[in-house]
């Protein structure tokens, strides 16, 4: 179907490398009332980009969908990186439940966009079901640590944390 071609392409282009999340957390850097929302979303992608990007995918070094039957013709360029988990998937949960934890109506709305860029990833031929569920895993797991462990502790009294008040 020519229109779904176009929305997955698009789904999967405002995941790239995260910068819609990342831009929106920057943005919620800029204003004193979402702030903390925001330190939390660039912190999850953090962790997420050292765990899951830097440790997990090239210890497991899964191959992709598309590496497997090549003969399937692709709608994006293939990625050079392994498969699990995915990267595109874990970015978005991070930023949506860091973003839900603060404001649950924009959390919800982050959901929807997060929801329909990991299920691009499945569409487009790049990523196994089971890649999702594992960035989706990561995902929640990240950004409920950094949640309770820096944004709820102690740590945002320190002077380190302290513009975020």
């Amino acid at each position: 179907m020519p229109w779904m071609d176009v929305l997955m392409k698009t789904a999967t282009f405002l995941g790239e490398v995260g910068w819609i999340w990342i831009l929106l957390g920057v943005l919620c850097l800029c204003f004193k009332k979402t702030r903390r929302m925001g330190a939390g979303i660039l912190l999850s992608l953090l962790l997420g980009l050292i765990l899951g990007n830097g440790i997990l995918k090239n210890l497991i070094a899964r191959q992709r969908p598309c590496w497997l039957q090549p003969e399937v013709p692709m709608l994006i360029a293939v990625p050079s990186d392994y498969s699990f988990p995915s990267g595109h998937t874990l970015a978005g949960v991070e930023a949506s439940l860091s973003i839900f934890f603060f404001h649950k109506r924009w959390g919800i709305a982050s959901f929807v966009l997060a929801a329909l860029i990991a299920f691009s990833r499945m569409y487009l031929f790049v990523h196994f079901p089971t890649d999702i569920l594992g960035g989706i895993l990561l995902g929640m797991f990240n950004a409920w640590i950094v949640n309770r462990c820096v944004m709820k502790s102690g740590l945002t009294k320190s002077r380190w944390f302290a513009w975020l008040q």
